[in-house]
């Protein structure tokens, strides 16, 4: 079995282990809170529990989560948004997400011509931030504070 690319967090993994574990029971086949843990760690390709609970400790965390409620700028528009989609990248650090603004932004900044998007994909670092910029320098999207 390959090493997943995607890990959950420690608290779902561990939650994944009680589950398993209160399954096992319910199927007479008792096993320990120790036994649970390594068998969540073989689901996702790791040796053993320290081998995975390592792999969680070392990966980037996401500065959002499908559901959240965002606010920020994009191309240089304040926004309010709710996260729909997000994805980890190969690319350690970045993550591909969608968000659904709640009132459409325009990108056009000429007077004459308007565009407007009500959702936008993007790929942000762990800062939040997009490396692509626009030509003032700053990035085509920043988030600034996240609600629940």
């Amino acid at each position: 079995m390959t090493k997943s690319p995607i890990l959950p967090s420690l608290q779902d993994l561990k939650q994944a282990a009680k589950i398993l574990r209160a399954e096992q029971c319910a199927a007479n086949n008792a096993i320990t809170h120790s036994q649970a843990l390594e068998r969540v760690a073989h689901r996702y390709g790791y040796k053993d529990w320290n081998a995975l609970h390592a792999a969680v400790e070392a990966s980037p965390i996401c500065p959002v989560t499908v559901g959240q409620s965002v606010q920020g700028a994009y191309l240089s528009q304040n926004f309010t948004a709710r996260v729909y989609h997000v994805q980890a990248l190969e690319r350690s650090g970045f993550f591909r997400v969608t968000f659904i603004f709640d009132e459409p932004v325009d990108v056009v900044t000429f007077d004459s011509f308007s565009a407007f998007r009500k959702r936008v994909t993007c790929v942000i670092g762990t800062n939040g931030k997009t490396l692509e910029k626009t030509s003032n320098g700053q990035p085509h999207l920043c988030l600034h504070a996240l609600a629940s």
